[in-house]
């Protein structure tokens, strides 16, 4: 009986993440497949990476752009596995194999509704897009094709990986903008734009902290007031002033943005002479914070 308790629980501990993960990049690719039938495909946009040119094969010939991702993603897959982690390769490919089904799946979503003011359009299917693949890369995966030839490249050859998908993607953008106008290019850029600033914030978290440092030399008092009046922890370490030569206490703790005004008040009384440092956190993990999956 006790076996089985320990079995399931290395069960859990060890697949449990696994799935999560798994099921959250496939609920994201739905959006993204989603947003890209609605908002972007209606109106020709175009798009970076691998679905870029499926686009633009899509918008030249008709055969849907899911297909054209699946297949162009297929040697990305086998130098992933190979070259990359195994980890970030399983579900890269649990994204792109239900990102290309739901395309084709939900192919007629337009018919239903879309936004006829192309501006609207970039602006909406940006935003909605920057989150779906600002979950998936939180959860370890990627939207596949240049994605996964950054991370190559950075590995093999210590490439900037923002810099390469963006060289990749500014040439995909081109092309397409020579056959289908440039004002589908500029369109394009805004909703690219908007998708990369989303991603960012989604991979950071929405809900902001910040770090605090604090060089004091009345300890008790300020950690009295960090942990009873704003019931955060904070941890107590010792040093040096470079010029003084005098023992400092620096106490180093993370609250939420609403809570700096208080924090810096009570500082202030209960040590006037106190050092203080305030950084933006992008995203903090642990008791009392975020849990990674």
């Amino acid at each position: 009986m006790e076996s089985k308790k320990v079995n399931i629980m290395n069960f859990y501990n060890e697949y449990l993440p696994y799935l999560k993960r798994s099921a959250i990049v496939l609920l994201s690719s739905l959006i993204y497949s989603i947003s890209l039938n609605m908002f972007i495909i209606p109106h020709k946009f175009l798009s970076g990476g691998v679905s870029g040119i499926a686009l633009i094969f899509q918008y030249a010939t008709g055969f849907n752009a899911g297909y054209t991702i699946i297949i162009l993603n297929i040697p990305l897959f086998v130098l992933s596995y190979l070259i990359l982690n195994k980890e970030f390769t399983f579900l890269t490919i649990i994204g792109i194999v239900g990102q290309s089904v739901f395309i084709v799946a939900t192919k007629d979503i337009s018919r239903f509704f879309y936004p006829t003011d192309p501006l609207l359009s970039g602006i909406y299917g940006g935003v909605i897009n920057g989150f779906a693949v600002g979950s998936i890369f939180k959860n370890h995966g990627s939207s596949g094709g240049t994605d996964v030839i950054s991370m190559i490249f950075r590995k093999k050859a210590n490439i900037n990986i923002g810099k390469a998908s963006f060289s990749i993607n500014l040439v995909i953008v081109s092309v397409g903008s020579v056959f289908f106008g440039v004002e589908k290019g500029l369109y394009t850029l805004i909703a690219m734009y908007i998708t990369s600033a989303v991603v960012d914030q989604v991979i950071k978290g929405f809900n902001k902290k910040n770090l605090v440092i604090i060089i004091t030399n009345k300890e008790e008092a300020v950690v009295d007031r960090i942990t009873h009046d704003l019931r955060r922890s904070a941890t107590v370490m010792r040093g040096k002033g470079a010029y003084s030569q005098m023992d400092k206490t620096v106490i180093y703790c993370v609250v939420a943005t609403s809570q700096i005004p208080r924090i810096k008040q009570f500082v202030e009384r209960s040590d006037p002479g106190a050092f203080m440092s305030i950084l933006d956190a992008s995203q903090v993990l642990g008791k009392g914070f975020d849990h990674p999956i």
